[in-house]
């Protein structure tokens, strides 16, 4: 198991920055969260080629949206709606579009050349909704453990990332010519811990949070990205990147 998670060595050498390059460079959604993280990382990651260290996959997460994503794609196959749209009175059924796999694929997802910058931002979303009157509801799948009850606000500090996904996602779609709503909906499942026994299965309660977007604040977003990478020098870190300051620190008892 340990050699699963051994230090790579040396720097990436592909999906680099060249300020040169007349080429569209790709970036995705998460590396926008990144910039707004931390400029610092952002650029040592798509300029240099150093990111931060990877992570186990979250592989039970990963089931999770499996499943959800079977499941609804039943009902976008027949074009009608599911028990949790009806349970949460929501008048929509799963969208059925020729991309929709494309969308929902990681590495390719929606995607929109931001000419100005010569960006293409990329985003992979969970789901997609439809109204009568044809306007898209983004979708996202959540799926988390929590020993008191389930999650059924986005009320902590942290969920500030899923809100800015999600209305990445709402901008690109609007971009891809679409009728997108502000409103948008996660599907937050929630183990349960409180059942008697294991019994060779998890049990989970679903919740459905509708959330009012607005993704007035991605342009300078995205031009603030792009003059990160366009600059040759390392920006300062941002206030509470843990990364930036581990490092510091080893840095310090090194020297």
């Amino acid at each position: 198991m340990a050699g699963n998670f051994a230090p790579k060595s040396g720097k990436r050498t592909r999906n680099i920055y060249d300020p040169k390059s007349s080429e569209p460079f790709k970036l995705s959604r998460s590396k926008l969260d990144l910039f707004l993280g931390c400029p610092r990382c952002f650029y040592l990651d798509r300029r240099r080629g150093v990111g931060r260290p990877g992570m186990p996959p979250f592989n039970l997460n990963i089931n999770v949206d499996t499943l959800l994503k079977k499941e609804f794609d039943i009902h976008r196959a027949k074009a009608q709606a599911h028990p949790l749209m009806k349970e949460y009175g929501i008048e929509a059924v799963p969208f059925a579009h020729e991309k929709m796999d494309e969308w929902r694929e990681n590495f390719k997802g929606v995607q929109y050349l931001h000419e100005p910058t010569n960006l293409l931002i990329t985003g992979a979303v969970d789901d997609i909704w439809v109204n009568p009157k044809g306007e898209l509801y983004v979708v996202d799948y959540k799926a988390t453990g929590n020993k008191e009850k389930a999650v059924t606000a986005l009320d902590q500090d942290w969920h500030i990332g899923y809100k800015r996904q999600m209305e990445i996602y709402q901008w690109l779609l609007r971009r891809n010519g679409h009728s997108v709503s502000d409103t948008g909906y996660f599907v937050y499942c929630t183990g349960r811990s409180d059942t008697e026994a294991f019994d060779g299965k998890l049990e989970f309660e679903v919740v459905v949070i509708s959330y009012i977007g607005k993704d007035d604040w991605i342009e300078d977003c995205i031009a603030g990205a792009h003059a990160c990478l366009v600059g040759e020098e390392i920006p300062t870190s941002g206030e509470s990147c843990e990364y930036c300051a581990y490092t510091g620190a080893v840095q310090h008892e090194l020297n």
